[in-house]
């Protein structure tokens, strides 16, 4: 049984859903029926056909047709009524003679009207109405926008300087419909006023102002108006520049504070910046003498030579419509020109650039002298002196020159196919040694003994100027001229040099 009712619950939803959509259906379309363009737009001179139609009169019997007319100010009127036993009939209104039914004679089911050479006037609303039974009246509105593309002008006001805020700029949309809307942009610290004003012809001019408290830096700045318009594709940009008047701002250059006695070809410069332009520039002195050195042209004081007399003050005015500013200098002369900068700062540059090539040779020295010192201990000999070699009862080691040490000595077994090298390693010196030995320039002895540490030939041995010779013969045992070994292998102190 639940089962059942489970199945049944969405057919009755469906059924429920089905005939609340018919009631609003009919309640919420019955104001509908009527079909009507919502808008319609239109220029002055024009031709406009404001449709009509009521497509599905089922049920319902449709008596007569009436187009009513209500302007945005004012009383509503009939302008068209069509009956189908007594034909179509046009009341008095503003628009009689330039309205009619079409098609002609109309349909009841479709009773458009068309108007010709609309005029601004004619914006408003049009309803057309039907009266049906048993329903009563039905209607659908259509709006009549009626459009007229205006005219745009700016201009900008030429105001004097101030403290209180004037209109300096106008922007105005004349004559268009609907109402134009406007904005100003600019970098200007001000604010924009806007009126409207609705002609006969129901156009509408709307004039903005921009004002603000002008000054002398506002002038030549710029301004643009923003019209915006419904019959315009994109807003129209007016472009301005402020106009603001200012009586002069005056500024003397070329004094340098340098005027020394027998300066040539020196002078001032008298710079006014003003709106409208400066009609006259004027010099003077304090004095009211100009000195006999000083020539004049224009805005320009030039001084041919400098003596005392141009210890004085000049005062340069210059004067336009507005008014006249004054602006001077005083001029001391020295009795010595002051130190140039730039030879004092070349000065200091150049004896900062010497202190520093000094220190980097200073540097470089030192660098190259510690540099030679450790290759010097490096790569000099040793400085302690090797133990010396033992002595053999044959003969005494400082009789016989010493064989180099990479000679390997054996008793055991000949030597086969040995190489030896030519060179002989650097002599390893103890420089202590010498310092101890060298005695009134004589090198000194222990017990008559030479002691050359790591000396492999007699080259290091001054009682030796034998050149070793560039290679030794392999012989099994290497004896002296008396037959004899120098050095036993037991008693070396030189390690066995090594087989290659």
């Amino acid at each position: 049984m639940a089962r059942h009712d489970a199945r049944n619950v969405p057919a009755k939803m469906i059924g429920l859903l089905f005939f609340a959509a018919s009631i609003l259906l009919r309640h919420g379309t019955s104001g509908q029926r009527v079909k009507v363009e919502p808008e319609l737009a239109s220029y002055p001179g024009q031709t406009v056909n404001l449709r009509c139609a009521f497509p599905d009169p089922t049920g319902i019997q449709l008596t007569m047709v009436t187009w009513i007319y209500e302007p945005k100010d004012g009383e509503r009127m009939n302008i068209a009524v069509f009956h189908p036993n007594f034909g179509p009939n046009y009341p008095e209104s503003q628009m009689k003679g330039r309205v009619t039914f079409k098609p002609s004679p109309p349909e009841l089911s479709s009773p458009s009207i068309e108007i010709s050479n609309v005029r601004m006037t004619d914006e408003g609303r049009y309803v057309c109405e039907y009266a049906t039974y048993p329903d009563g009246n039905e209607q659908g509105i259509t709006q009549l926008v009626m459009l007229a593309k205006p005219l745009n002008s700016a201009t900008a006001v030429t105001v004097n300087a101030g403290t209180q805020p004037v209109v300096v700029a106008r922007c105005e949309s004349k004559d268009g419909r609907p109402a134009a809307k406007i904005q100003w942009l600019t970098t200007a610290k001000g604010n924009w006023t806007e009126t409207s004003q609705t002609g006969t012809d129901n156009t509408v001019t709307v004039t903005s102002e921009y004002r603000l408290a002008p000054t002398a830096m506002d002038n030549a700045k710029d301004l643009t108006c923003l019209v915006t318009h419904r019959t315009q594709l994109k807003d129209e940009s007016l472009p301005l520049k402020l106009a603001i008047q200012y009586p002069p701002v005056v500024e003397i250059e070329g004094y340098d504070n340098n005027w020394y006695v027998g300066r040539t070809n020196v002078g001032l410069l008298c710079k006014a910046n003003a709106n409208p332009i400066p009609l006259s520039v004027e010099w003077k002195t304090m004095t009211g003498e100009m000195p006999d050195t000083v020539q004049i042209k224009e805005n320009e004081l030039k001084v041919l030579k400098v003596d005392s007399s141009v210890n004085t003050t000049f005062v340069c005015e210059v004067k336009n419509s507005i008014g006249a500013t004054r602006e001077q200098v005083t001029i001391n002369v020295r009795e010595t020109s002051l130190p140039q900068k730039g030879s004092a700062t070349g000065s200091i540059i150049g004896g900062i650039i010497g202190v520093i090539l000094v220190l980097a040779a200073i540097g470089t020295g030192i660098a190259i002298y510690r540099k030679r010192k450790n290759k010097f201990h490096l790569g000099g000999p040793p400085k302690y002196k090797p133990p010396p070699p033992k002595k053999t009862s044959s003969s005494k080691i400082s009789s016989q020159p010493l064989y180099p040490v990479d000679v390997p000595v054996t008793q055991d077994a000949p030597l086969q196919r040995q190489y030896y090298s030519t060179q002989t390693p650097e002599p390893v010196t103890d420089l202590d040694g010498y310092q101890e030995d060298d005695v009134d320039g004589e090198l000194g002895s222990h017990d008559g003994e030479l002691y050359f540490s790591g000396a492999p030939s007699g080259w290091d041995d001054p009682r030796n100027n034998d050149v070793p010779p560039p290679y030794l013969h392999t012989h099994s045992d290497l004896q002296d001229n008396n037959g004899n070994f120098p050095v036993s292998r037991g008693d070396s102190f030189i390690s066995s040099a090594m087989i290659v």
